[in-house]
């Protein structure tokens, strides 16, 4: 339904939430179903991070602060998404983390948070774009990078143009790929790691986890090794809020939006905690580095044949997966905020489908930007933007904790009765401010980093002037949907 229906008092809008579960009949239409929401998660999270940078996590921290960090990322996750859980089914709309932060913090918020997440996916499109075109290069080096950036650009453009249930679709497929590999993973290399690997040219291979056990002792580089890599993590878990973003567009979001959230917390927690392990017990922790996927390695090392070729593969299938739900991200979040009269009113219009083409058309604009920053303005422009970027993933997590945390006391307050949410965020407040504390201890931790402190410089700049355009703009006035 659109933001314009929801009610700005919680208990109203808790006990219309069976009404909202409705399909709309003039904006985004609900045909996505928990599969999806789950598959579009782990499409936002399992991507290259994974596949091609796990192995620096495990260089820095040594193979068992790696997964101590991993674990750390994987706790907070599950903080956030359940916090996200009951905000996604009182507000089951488009854009959801700034319709949260509107309606229960302020509209500022709400402004700051869609721009600061729209500026975080706009900017990974045009390095996804740009990854692919150079891995395609393994197999087509006389075709220009920028064939395949406008290529790719093209379909993951058409797929998000056709309709939502086609983009979770193939969302689906494209994390499927990537689940797949991450499994195969786990399974061959935990198998070598038993002592089975009967495809291996080399007999000698690591048995269980003795790598674990360096000549520098278990953390290798000391606690601030591991530190880094808890913020590495961080950022490697971003994405999993997804299923806020897509939550408008769902069937019965209710029953749908916690099915997904649960599941894909434990499936998150399996398969990062499980490869990250699988990756320091197999490679020692002082050749593993950036030159080549950690993936590659393992499967090689248990004789899997073309293991370079399977991966490049299954990088580029992360990639676009990453690129097809950031375009979505994009999209909504424009969508949104034309909704609560913080854009122009263009951005509402919808095709045929319910597709809103403008906000798609804009965010696609802002992604060619970042790509053609990328290789223009590396140094200055680009490098202005993944700073924003990268503080941003934290920034949005607050947003949903601290969202969480007023919107229950609003709700308590008007007399709501606990019991009528279908959703309820457990250990509450310990969870909400838990959540806090630690994005607000990376935060602390990114200043303390020199290879990090820039995403503080210009992101936090970043937040105060869309604080301050807010103002100037809009003044102390409430600005809604729901008034407007």
């Amino acid at each position: 339904m659109s933001v314009s229906a929801v009610p700005e008092n919680p208990p109203a809008a808790a006990a219309d939430s069976d009404s909202a579960a409705q399909p709309p009949s003039d904006g985004l239409r609900r045909t996505m179903r928990s599969r999806h929401l789950v598959m579009i998660a782990m499409g936002g999270v399992i991507g290259s991070g994974l596949f091609l940078s796990s192995g620096f996590t495990v260089s820095q921290a040594g193979p068992l602060g790696a997964v101590l960090a991993y674990l750390v990322g994987a706790f907070v996750v599950w903080l956030v998404m359940a916090c996200l859980g009951e905000l996604a089914v009182v507000y089951p709309v488009s854009g959801a983390f700034h319709i949260y932060a509107s309606r229960s913090i302020g509209p500022a918020t709400g402004f700051t948070t869609a721009w600061l997440y729209w500026l975080t996916w706009a900017v990974a499109l045009g390095s996804e774009f740009t990854a692919c075109g150079l891995l395609m290069q393994r197999w087509f080096p006389s075709v220009g990078v920028w064939v395949w950036c406008v290529v790719f650009a093209a379909v993951v453009f058409a797929v998000n143009a056709f309709s939502a249930r086609v983009f979770g679709e193939t969302e689906y497929w494209f994390s499927l790929v990537k689940v797949v590999a991450v499994v195969a993973l786990i399974v061959l290399g935990g198998a070598a790691l038993l002592g089975f690997h009967p495809m291996a040219s080399d007999g000698s291979h690591p048995f269980l986890l003795e790598n674990f056990h360096t000549p520098d002792g278990l953390f290798p580089n000391g606690f601030s090794g591991v530190l880094v890599t808890v913020l590495a993590a961080f950022y490697a878990f971003s994405g999993s809020e997804l299923i806020g973003v897509a939550a408008g567009e769902t069937e019965d979001p209710a029953t749908a939006v916690p099915k997904a959230l649960r599941v894909t917390v434990v499936r998150l927690l399996v398969f990062f905690v499980g490869a990250i392990t699988v990756i320091a017990a197999t490679i020692p922790y002082d050749t593993v580095g950036l030159d080549e996927s950690p993936f590659v390695t393992v499967f090689s090392s248990v004789g899997i044949p073309y293991a370079a070729d399977v991966m490049n593969f299954v990088i580029i299938t992360a990639l676009l997966s990453a690129g097809n739900s950031g375009l979505y991200s994009c999209a909504r979040m424009l969508f949104s905020l034309a909704e609560e009269k913080q854009a122009p009113q263009a951005l509402r219009r919808l095709s045929r489908r319910g597709i809103p083409l403008i906000a798609l058309s804009l965010s696609m604009l802002g992604g060619l930007a970042s790509l053609v920053s990328s290789v223009t303005a590396p140094e200055t422009v680009y490098l202005v933007l993944v700073s924003i970027a990268g503080f941003a993933a934290v920034g949005v997590w607050m947003s949903i904790a601290a969202s969480q945390l007023m919107h229950r006391r609003a709700f308590l307050r008007g007399g709501g009765d606990l019991r009528t949410l279908a959703y309820r965020t457990p250990f509450h407040p310990v969870v909400p401010l838990l959540a806090l504390t630690l994005c607000l201890a990376s935060l602390i931790g990114i200043a303390l980093d020199p290879a990090q402190a820039t995403a503080l410089y210009f992101g936090v700049p970043f937040v105060a002037g869309c604080y301050l355009y807010h103002w100037l703009r809009f003044g102390r006035h409430r600005t809604s949907g729901a008034t407007a």
